[in-house]
């Protein structure tokens, strides 16, 4: 941001009353003395954290069960945390095996139940003795379990879904059942998405990395540039990741996606840096003194327009959903990051670099831009049409899209390995939804009636109690103990319900509803109905709430720091036109394109996209009210885009580089889409920035220019000494009365 706002605040803390502060007394002036004068000093400080940053990184934990973010007031939370302490949670799959008689799918499930990690395994075989012989054996009464050569097993393991046991007994099953199994549930699902995003993030970043340096190489004036630029951004994602430790765990969208974001959002900083210091060579300082200048020149935009981006970035910490929290807390502490890397360790990297950047300048690629400058100004009003009739349908189609929130829309999204072997199992036995019931072991005729009202449910697959698997008459202490324990532990009961749903569906939100009313009929006390579609029930609840507090607060922050920054209550309402008008248009593309999002793609990206592109809106703000000063608004308009278009296609491209690189290479729904987004949501902001902002500053050209901020300090001071010169003369009054 053109407007010295940082700059101003440290002049009048080192002024001087009465006199005009000296280049020399500036707070920023000295602070890059300093750098420079420390910068043996400062390199090693970073050289240090870097080190630190390497080693701490391998003790960060990664979090894959969106769950885990629901605030303890949820009640799946709440249910799950006494279900903890009752019975434990278990982690579950559900295996099929293809092309096996009845015989054979015993004897696999007899070697996958030997599994070291598996707890148990449900199959046919506990109510049909299967060795009787296939004639005596009514296909009816294992249907659920086996048909055309296929068996269908439901699994549950010693430890949770996301333990490592857990992964290790998966491994395991599956050398057991080679080809033939096909596997599905949240253990699986958790197993997958961790093994797909670790290696799909190790991939993007390479070809974020390549891309990147490949428009550096056409918009930079050396081929040692981007050497220059990706090193110091490298340094500042390392210390962002390295301080991930402080957080303990953090999620897995926040993990991968935020150093592509780091890279993409902050490269700027660099750029401002490294061009102030060509601007104070050229004058013939030494290098020294010309990166003492470039600071000083530099630092107000650096500082300001990190400030905006931090701003968007800290509106998700709003969020009760608290990976809101998780992300936005991680992606504003990595743009603090790279300012700092830009301020303090890029000095002495430029300074290192160059005699080789003088070796290995070239002539530029880019054009001048005058014919599109002048191009977009003859056709400013149009523009202005064409938004004015795009975005009002936009913005009530971004309102109408459909959306999926829990997590199986991340861990088995289309294109994964567990989406395919659901879809094989589905074609065969139809959906399997487990839902686990908790309720106070207070009477077994309760329990009874309610397993009865339950299995009539036609949408109900089983239902296995104590009440309706203890024979009548047989004392409960009759069973073997791994079962009984399993359904009753002291003053507490459990059932399991399968539902003939998907996790996550109208249907299976409905289904699960409609069985928490019927639970909550037999025990209208401490109840739960429990499993993934119930905590996707809440997440659901909560994420969509946090929507507009995370919209308000970052159009908020940003209008306030604009706002002080240009000291005008009017233009951070111009510069932020074109990125709203950008952000609607991005957001009704699925609803146009018939897509189905991820709803915390949905609500990230508002805040990414105002955060990190606002900055394009700024710079062409700021770059026109320079030129006013000297020119009519016309000429002025034309420059102001003509200077502009080279950092805004430079640092859109980046943006746009890294959101479609993510989309395109992860086939995890989450990060796939807000990648894509991103991209999107880029390109639209560069389009409209450059298109309909420069029509708005020559409309409202007149009370831009009539310095609105200076006016109403004025108005404010004036009203302020009328108040106390009445307040003094009313004391004199009262003076000489008495």
């Amino acid at each position: 941001m053109g407007q010295k706002l940082f700059g101003r605040i440290k002049d009048r803390m080192h002024r001087v009353k009465g006199q005009e502060m000296q280049e020399g007394d500036k707070f920023s002036f000295r602070m890059a003395r300093f750098i420079i004068h420390k910068k043996g000093w400062i390199e090693s400080v970073f050289v240090a954290g870097c080190v630190f940053s390497l080693i701490a990184m391998l003790f960060v934990n990664v979090n894959y069960d969106l769950t885990e973010y629901l605030p303890a007031s949820a009640r799946s939370c709440i249910g799950l945390d006494l279900m903890e302490d009752e019975f434990g949670y278990p982690g579950t799959a559900r295996l099929m095996i293809k092309d096996v008689s009845l015989y054979e799918a015993k004897q696999y499930k007899d070697k996958l139940e030997a599994v070291d990690g598996v707890d148990q395994i449900l199959w046919c075989d506990s109510t049909v003795n299967i060795y009787s012989g296939e004639d005596f054996i009514r296909q009816e009464d294992i249907k659920d379990y086996y048909k055309d050569g296929c068996a269908v097993m439901d699994i549950t393991f010693d430890q949770g879904d996301t333990a490592k046991k857990t992964s290790q007994a998966i491994d395991e099953m599956k050398a057991i059942t080679g080809d033939k199994g096909y596997y599905v549930g949240m253990a699986v699902q958790n197993k997958s998405l961790t093994e797909n995003v670790e290696s799909e993030m190790n991939l993007i970043l390479t070809v974020a990395v390549i891309m990147i340096f490949a428009v550096l190489c056409i918009s930079t004036a050396a081929w040692s540039e981007p050497f220059l630029f990706l090193l110091v951004m490298g340094v500042a994602i390392l210390l962002n990741r390295g301080t991930n430790i402080f957080i303990g765990t953090v999620s897995f969208l926040t993990n991968n996606v935020a150093m592509v974001l780091q890279l993409a959002t902050s490269m700027d900083y660099s750029i401002f840096l490294l061009d102030a210091f060509s601007r104070e060579k050229q004058k013939g300082l030494s290098e020294e003194q010309a990166m003492i200048n470039a600071i000083d020149a530099a630092i107000n935009s650096i500082f300001a327009s990190s400030l905006t981006t931090v701003v968007g970035f800290l509106a998700l910490v709003s969020m009760k959903f608290s990976i809101g929290f998780d992300m936005g807390l991680v992606l504003a502490k990595g743009i603090v990051f790279s300012l700092l890397t830009v301020v303090f360790f890029m000095p002495a990297m430029i300074l290192k670099f160059a005699d080789w950047n003088e070796k290995t300048a070239h002539r530029p690629f880019l054009p001048a831009f005058n014919r599109l400058s002048r191009g977009i100004y003859r056709f400013r009003y149009a523009a202005l049409i064409i938004m004015a009739l795009l975005v009002p349908p936009a913005y009530v189609a971004q309102g109408m899209n459909d959306y999926l929130y829990g997590n199986s829309a991340v861990g088995a999204s289309e294109g994964t390995r567990v989406y395919e072997d659901e879809k094989e199992i589905a074609a065969i036995f139809g959906r399997s939804n487990m839902l686990l019931v908790m309720y106070p072991n207070t009477s077994m005729v309760t329990e009874k009636a309610l397993s009865g009202e339950l299995e009539d449910l036609p949408y109900v697959k089983s239902v296995t109690s104590m009440a309706n698997t203890l024979p009548e008459g047989i004392p409960e202490e009759f069973l073997p103990y791994s079962l009984t324990n399993e359904l009753h532990r002291g003053d507490k009961g459990r059932m399991l319900v399968y539902i003939r749903t998907k996790t996550e569906s109208r249907e299976a939100f409905q289904d699960t509803g409609k069985i928490e009313e019927i639970v909550k009929k037999y025990y209208p006390e401490d109840s739960f109905v429990l499993g993934e579609t119930p905590s996707t029930m809440d997440i659901k609840t909560f994420i969509t709430a946090d929507n507009t507090r995370v919209n308000i607060l970052s159009l908020l922050g940003v209008f306030l720091v604009v706002m002080f920054s240009f000291r005008s209550l009017l233009v951070p309402v111009i510069v932020m036109i074109p990125i709203e008008a950008a952000i609607f248009l991005n957001m009704a593309m699925p609803y146009l394109a018939g897509d189905t999002m991820v709803y915390m793609g949905y609500i990230i990206v508002s805040s990414i996209q105002l955060g990190a592109t606002v900055d394009y809106s700024i710079l062409l703000t700021n770059s026109y009210m320079a030129c006013r000063k000297e020119m009519e608004k016309k000429k002025a308009c034309i420059q102001a885009v003509k200077m502009s278009c080279t950092s805004i296609f430079t640092s859109g491209t980046i943006m746009i580089l890294a959101g479609y690189i993510i989309h395109f290479i992860s086939n995890t729904a989450a990060i796939g889409d807000l990648g894509h987004l991103i991209g999107r949501g880029a390109l639209f902001s560069v389009i409209l920035v450059l298109t309909v902002l420069p029509s708005l500053l020559v409309l409202f050209d007149s009370i831009i220019t009539r310095k609105e901020w200076e006016r109403i300090r004025k108005k404010f001071m004036g009203k302020r000494r009328s108040l106390t010169d009445s307040k003094m003369e009313g004391m004199e009054a009262k003076s000489n009365e008495n």
